[in-house]
């Protein structure tokens, strides 16, 4: 999507249009599950002079304007996305931590229906699948690696 077609959505939203706020989402169509800083390097391409906080500003309003949504898989910076029309799920490597896209199961939305609620409406379930890419999976160093990481992310020692 162009950054032009943004401009009806983010005054959908209640939003002042702005160059940085087209730059972000443009930023982040081109870049899916970037990171701030490469969100920010992607933006400073196209806005030279904008700053670190603005970017940081603007992610922050469209995140909250439902615009974009933020992921943080367990021991990952927050990543950030403008695919926000689905109830879709992440695939993490634990090796490079690459991220991909995950679609639901056709039809319906998994996990939505939790053992005990607790009196929630719940209206979205986050489900992140962990494992080795392709990439990693071949590479020797790498196939250690996921042996070590195959229970999760590094925890505290129970004491």
């Amino acid at each position: 999507m162009a950054a032009i077609d943004y401009t009806a959505e983010i005054r959908g939203a209640g939003l002042r249009v702005t160059r940085p706020r087209l730059a972000v989402l443009a930023a982040l169509d081109a870049h899916p599950h970037a990171e701030t800083e490469a969100v920010l390097a992607a933006v400073r391409e196209a806005l030279p002079g904008v700053s670190r906080q603005a970017v940081y500003d603007v992610l922050h309003a469209l995140t909250d304007a439902g615009l974009i949504r933020r992921i943080q898989p367990s021991g990952h910076v927050s990543l950030y996305e403008t695919r926000i029309a689905d109830n879709h799920h992440h695939l993490v490597c634990r090796v490079c931590g690459d991220v991909r896209d995950v679609d639901c199961a056709v039809g319906e939305a998994p996990c939505l229906e939790a053992a005990n609620d607790h009196g929630f409406a719940i209206d979205e379930a986050e489900v992140i699948y962990w494992g080795v890419c392709p990439d990693c999976a071949t590479n020797n160093d790498s196939a250690h690696g996921a042996e070590r990481l195959r229970d999760g992310p590094p925890t505290e020692p129970h004491r």
